[in-house]
C-alpha cells in the first residue's frame, strides 16, 4: 500500500497545478476516435497534467430494453455484474468481499450502473506503471466473468424490494412515480420498479441479458487521463478481450418513441404532510434535436438557472410560495421530461399551481425578454470552464459526444452556440416542444380532493 499512498500524493499535487492552470474555456479540447477491431468504438483525450486515468464503458443495456413484467432487470444486472468473478485460465474466483478487497488493495475503483439509456461501467486509477497492468486485468475480468452468485441475488432482491417499500412512504416519492406513469404511459421511461417485478428476475435472466447486449462490438469506450494514443488502444482492447469476440453485430430491436400527451392530467394524492410536492410537465425532446441550445438556454431563464430564473422570481420572490422552484429537460435516446417542481404549503398548493401554469404559458407564447437572455447566456458562458475542469467532468462531456453521436469538436463550439441563440430561436423551439393545455400536474400532500 506504501507505493499506492506515494503516487496518490503525487497525483494530489499534480491536480492541485493543473486546476489552477486550466486553460482558457475556449481553448480547443483535442478528441481523438477509432474503431477498434472487434467494432468498438473508442474516444480519447490525453490529459497528462495528473497521473490519473478515467475510463467509461456505455452499451445500449438501459432499463429501456427491460420487460415490462421484469422492470428493474437493467439495474439488477448492472448490480449484480460487481457481485464477484468466476474462475477462468487458471485464475482463481473472487466472491465480492474478494474483489472489493482486490480493488482497494490497487487503490482504484470499477463499478457499473444501468440508466433509462445505456449500462456503463466506470474505471478510475492511477496511471502508475507498477499499478496500471493489474488493475485493467481486473476490470477485464470483472466486465467479462462476472459469476452471477444466486445467493447473493436473493439477498440483494430482499434489501432492494425493503428499500422500494420504505421509499413508498415518503411524499416525493410517490409524486415521481405517478409523473412518470402520466408522462411516459407505457414507454420503458415509464416502468416502475417493484418488488413483484424483482421478484420475476432470476439469475439466468442477467446472464442471458448481458450475453446479448454486453458485446464488443457494441462497446463506446470513452478515456480520459495521463495515457497516450498507443497505451488507450491497448487498454481498451484489454478491457474488452474477456466478452465474447467476434460474431456479427445485429442491429437491436427498436424501442418506440415516447407519445405525445392526448390531454391534461391533474392528479392530486392525498398525503398527511405539512408540505405539498408538486410535479408539472410533459414529453419535452429527444437529446439529437436541432433545438437543443435554444432549449439550454431559455430552460435556464425559465426555471433552471437558480434564483435567477423566472419561476423564482414569480413563485419564491414576488409571493413566498415555495423556497425554490425547478424546471428542467431530460433528453435521451427518446423524448425525456420537461419537469416543474417545488414543494409548498399543502393549503396554498392550489394557489401554487395556477402561478406555475400561468408562467410556463406566458413563456411558451412570449418567450424571454432581451434582459433575461443576456443574463442567462453570460451565466452559462462564464461556467463553461467549471464543466470541464476535472478529468472526470470532462469524461461526463466526452461520454454524452460518443452516445449521441455528436460532433468531435462539440465542446470547441458549446459557447459560440451559446451565444447565437436568440430570443425568437428561443420562443419557437419551446412552442414547438411544449404544450401548455396538455400538462401533467401531480400534487401529493393535503387532503385531496
Amino acid at each position: 500500500m506504501k507505493i499506492i499512498k506515494t503516487i496518490a500524493t503525487g497525483a494530489s499535487l499534480a491536480l492541485a497545478t493543473a486546476v489552477f492552470g486550466l486553460k482558457p474555456a475556449h481553448a480547443a479540447i483535442p478528441i481523438q476516435h477509432w474503431t477498434q477491431p472487434g467494432g468498438a468504438q473508442v474516444y480519447l483525450v490525453e490529459s497528462p497534467a495528473i497521473p490519473m486515468l478515467d475510463v467509461q464503458i456505455d452499451f445500449d443495456a438501459g432499463s429501456r430494453r427491460d420487460p415490462a413484467p421484469q422492470a428493474g432487470l437493467a439495474a439488477a444486472t448492472a448490480l449484480m455484474a460487481g457481485k464477484g468473478v468466476a474462475a477462468r485460465g487458471g485464475q482463481d474466483a473472487l466472491d465480492e468481499n474478494q474483489l472489493g478487497d482486490a480493488w482497494a488493495d490497487l487503490g482504484a475503483a470499477f463499478g457499473a450502473r444501468a440508466g433509462a439509456d445505456r449500462m456503463s461501467f466506470s474505471l478510475r486509477t492511477l496511471t502508475d506503471p507498477a499499478l496500471l497492468p493489474r488493475v485493467v486485468a481486473l476490470a477485464a475480468r470483472q466486465l467479462g466473468e462476472p459469476s452471477w452468485p444466486d445467493a447473493v441475488w436473493r439477498r440483494e432482491r430482499e434489501r432492494l424490494s425493503a428499500a422500494i417499500r420504505e421509499s413508498r412512504t415518503r411524499p416525493a416519492t410517490l409524486a415521481a412515480l405517478a409523473f412518470a406513469h402520466a408522462v411516459y404511459g407505457r414507454h420503458p421511461y415509464g416502468y416502475e420498479t417493484t418488488p413483484e417485478t424483482l421478484a420475476r428476475i432470476q439469475v439466468a435472466d442477467m446472464k442471458s441479458r448481458y450475453a446479448a447486449l454486453i458485446a464488443p462490438c457494441r462497446a463506446k469506450v470513452s478515456l480520459v487521463g495521463a495515457v497516450t494514443r498507443a497505451q488507450a488502444e491497448e487498454i481498451a482492447a484489454q478491457l474488452l478481450s474477456r466478452l465474447p469476440q467476434g460474431g456479427a453485430c445485429a442491429p437491436l430491436p427498436a424501442v418506440p418513441e415516447v407519445a405525445p400527451l392526448a390531454r391534461a392530467v391533474d392528479e392530486r394524492i392525498p398525503f398527511k404532510s405539512a408540505q405539498a410536492h408538486v410535479l408539472m410537465g410533459q414529453p419535452g425532446y429527444k437529446r439529437g434535436d436541432p433545438d437543443f441550445f435554444a432549449l439550454l438556454v431559455g430552460n435556464h431563464i425559465l426555471g433552471g438557472g437558480d434564483l435567477t430564473s423566472r419561476l423564482m422570481e414569480e413563485v419564491r420572490e414576488k409571493r413566498g410560495l415555495s423556497y425554490g422552484v425547478y424546471s428542467s429537460f431530460a433528453p435521451g435516446l427518446h423524448a425525456g421530461a420537461f419537469t416543474v417542481e417545488l414543494q409548498t404549503r399543502s393549503d396554498q398548493a392550489a394557489d401554487t399551481v395556477g402561478v406555475l401554469r400561468q408562467v410556463v404559458r406566458d413563456f411558451v407564447a412570449q418567450g424571454p425578454t432581451e434582459a433575461e437572455l443576456q443574463a442567462a447566456k453570460d451565466n452559462l458562458i462564464g461556467g463553461f470552464a467549471l464543466r470541464i475542469d476535472a478529468n472526470g467532468k470532462l469524461l461526463d462531456n466526452v461520454t454524452n459526444i460518443a452516445w449521441n453521436g455528436l460532433p468531435l469538436d462539440y465542446l470547441d463550439h458549446w459557447t459560440e452556440r451559446v451565444s447565437q441563440v436568440t430570443a425568437a430561436d428561443i420562443q419557437a423551439a419551446f412552442q414547438r416542444k411544449l404544450q401548455p393545455d396538455r400538462m401533467v400536474t401531480v400534487v401529493v400532500g393535503g387532503a385531496g380532493r
